[in-house]
């Protein structure tokens, strides 16, 4: 049963609007299913899915968990209601995804990368958005080796990420 969706995409620097936006809308759609969300806590995407979690209407508090590579909790984005200061750098990337029953990936660049090799090897379902470039785009579907299969899914709108969520609960 899913509880907790571990969310992964690009931090502010490779943000764009249009990924922004639909972060937003992802977080209001989850919070909406009473799910506790994580992040890794930065700006950029997991800001935006975070705030568009609290926009709900009967969001929940304590819903989003933001596990930060560093351990200065003020860097977390003003969303997070709990702040996981880890100090292990890049090696938090471990924790972000071992902590979500599933993963949902936007965009993304070497850091989402990283999450989605870790997903893979600790056998959890990953939903690729494809639609905004990224990581999430070019292995939506595909297998990363042949020890495995069928866990990088693919999604090209909230409503099918809903619908793939709805099955796996």
């Amino acid at each position: 049963m899913i509880k907790q969706v571990s969310v992964i995409g690009p931090n502010k620097s490779a943000c764009t609007d249009e990924i922004y936006s639909l972060g937003i809308q992802l977080g209001q759609a989850l919070a909406q299913r009473d799910l506790t969300i994580i992040t890794g806590g930065m700006e950029g995407f997991m800001e935006a899915v975070f705030k568009g979690a609290h926009r709900y209407e009967n969001y929940r508090k304590g819903s989003t968990i933001g596990i930060l590579p560093f351990l200065e909790k003020e860097r977390a984005n003003p969303y997070c209601d709990v702040i996981i200061p880890s100090g292990i750098g890049f090696a938090r990337n471990q924790l972000v995804v071992s902590a979500g029953d599933l993963l949902i990936a936007v965009g993304g660049g070497a850091g989402t990368l990283s999450e989605i090799a870790f997903a893979w090897q600790f056998n959890k379902r990953v939903i690729c958005y494809k639609g905004l470039g990224g990581w999430s785009e070019k292995l939506a579907g595909l297998d990363l080796d042949n020890r495995k299969s069928n866990l990088l899914l693919e999604a090209n709108s909230i409503p099918a990420i809903l619908n793939i969520l709805d099955n796996e609960r």
